[in-house]
């Protein structure tokens, strides 16, 4: 039996069309590349995923999740990672440190002299955002967070504590975006 022409080419462009399906999440992978501050730092760290949030439809930030091979989102406060935000508005460091102790609080109780402390300690590290800027920060299990401000070193914060819960905004069971988190896992439950 002959088929007719249009459905000779059929396998080839369904071939096509899951190439080109394929090509963006390769792209978006492709052009992340590691951050120069995760490479001075020594960080075996791999592109685990990438989301970009949004808040009442307003676009916020580009965020972008660096992991070890082996990461184990279950355990994400046990391993090294790297959090990257690419800012697409511009934030006083007041309004972030506020948004991200409100956002910890959800996950744990904070006493008020812990609150207070991390307040200060969050003003400390975090710069006023304008668009463009990008906020990067490296857990170290155990130790606390390393922020860089636009690839320039900003200060740590040595408390294992506020690292967990300050990470758990996006990748813990109980973030306030489990479909941000989801994206950052690569999809992983």
């Amino acid at each position: 039996m002959t088929l007719p022409p249009t459905l000779k080419c059929w396998p080839a462009l369904l071939a096509l069309a899951l190439l080109l399906s394929a090509l963006p999440a390769q792209a978006q992978r492709a052009a992340a590349q590691m951050p120069p501050e995760l490479t001075q730092a020594d960080a075996a760290l791999v592109l685990r995923g990438q989301a970009r949030f949004r808040v009442c439809g307003f676009e916020v930030y580009d965020a972008s999740l660096w992991t070890t091979p082996g990461f184990a989102a279950d355990a994400f406060d046990a391993q090294p990672l790297a959090l990257e935000l690419r800012y697409l508005r511009d934030f006083s460091a007041q309004d972030i440190a506020q948004r991200s102790l409100k956002e910890v609080q959800r996950q744990s109780p904070v006493r008020p002299e812990q609150e207070k402390r991390w307040l200060g300690e969050m003003l400390r590290v975090f710069p006023d955002i304008r668009k463009g800027d990008r906020l990067l920060g490296l857990h170290r299990p155990g130790q606390g967070v390393v922020f860089w401000f636009n690839g320039q070193l900003r200060g740590e914060i040595r408390d294992a504590d506020f690292a967990r819960l300050f990470f758990g905004i996006w990748l813990s069971p109980r973030t306030s975006e489990p479909a941000l988190r989801s994206a950052l896992l690569g999809g992983a439950p």
